[in-house]
């Protein structure tokens, strides 16, 4: 008897899966192959030619340099701010008894359940009528607004999996809060904060909106492309610039799917 497991699935689910696959990602092969295009100014299918020239054009180019630096900084400014802030807020929420707890964990989340235009608004005003400059900083808590909520997601998670009795014991074997927090606690959310920290970084190194009403003058790499894309000069080094976006943005991405995805294996889970 062959098990569910074995059995192939019907021909037309996977055609649906085929085309479905094929809709997400033909747009991003077309982004791959007009980086290495000879046409200049127009995006025309199929490509006359192929070169590799606008790889050392966008090399050369400083304006694409300063972007990508702002944007890295950025995101891995951001990204700390979030882990320090998400997995304090996971441990309250997951470890503590309060009134307004469930309020806390929805006012947490809520950032990144409102469209970017909404906080992007908020912070714009907070900012104007503090008089705060726009700068590197408000971009920075624009971004931490969502990177919060990713890394609180995943260390709730794991908070959660992992047992009391795992910290109670170390307690009672005489152990103080900071070296219970390094040789018990931390060990079994390590993986949860790696993860939601790259795709933190991830989130924050290719956003627009929220980016838009915190930069002012100052050009992240995703507002960089935007401006290339309205006033072109040379098209292709915008794809070569949005593959090597693609290439950050996904490899963070698989590192956090392969570290989260035997998750369920935490020491003392369902004890």
């Amino acid at each position: 008897m062959r098990s569910d497991r074995s059995q192939s699935a019907p021909l037309g689910l996977k055609i649906a899966a085929t085309c479905g696959l094929l809709f997400l990602h033909l747009p991003i092969l077309l982004i791959f192959i007009y980086a290495f295009t000879t046409e200049e100014k127009s995006y025309q299918w199929p490509p006359p030619g192929l070169t590799t020239q606008w790889l050392a054009v966008t090399w050369n180019r400083p304006d694409v340099w300063e972007a990508l630096s702002l944007s890295v900084r950025v995101a891995a400014i951001s990204t700390l701010v979030a882990l320090v802030l998400g997995t304090l807020c996971a441990a309250a929420v997951s470890r503590s008894r309060f009134f307004g707890r469930e309020t806390v964990s929805l006012l947490v989340i809520l950032p990144i359940a409102l469209p970017g235009i909404i906080t992007g608004i908020a912070l714009r005003s907070a900012f104007s009528l503090t008089d705060i400059p726009f700068s590197f900083w408000t971009i920075v808590l624009g971004h931490a607004t969502f990177c919060v909520v990713v890394v609180y997601n995943n260390a709730v998670a794991r908070f959660r999996r992992t047992s009391g009795s795992l910290i109670e014991a170390s307690y009672d074997l005489g152990a103080d809060g900071f070296q219970t927090f390094r040789y018990v606690v931390l060990p079994n959310i390590a993986t949860a904060l790696l993860a939601g920290g790259m795709l933190a970084f991830a989130l924050s190194f290719d956003e627009v909106i929220v980016t838009t009403f915190t930069a002012g003058q100052q050009q992240t790499l995703p507002i960089w492309m935007l401006e290339e894309l309205i006033r072109p000069r040379q098209r292709p080094v915008t794809n070569v610039v949005a593959m090597v976006v693609v290439l950050v943005t996904l490899l963070p991405i698989l590192l956090a799917y392969y570290l989260t995805r035997d998750g369920d294996q935490v020491a003392g889970s369902g004890k």
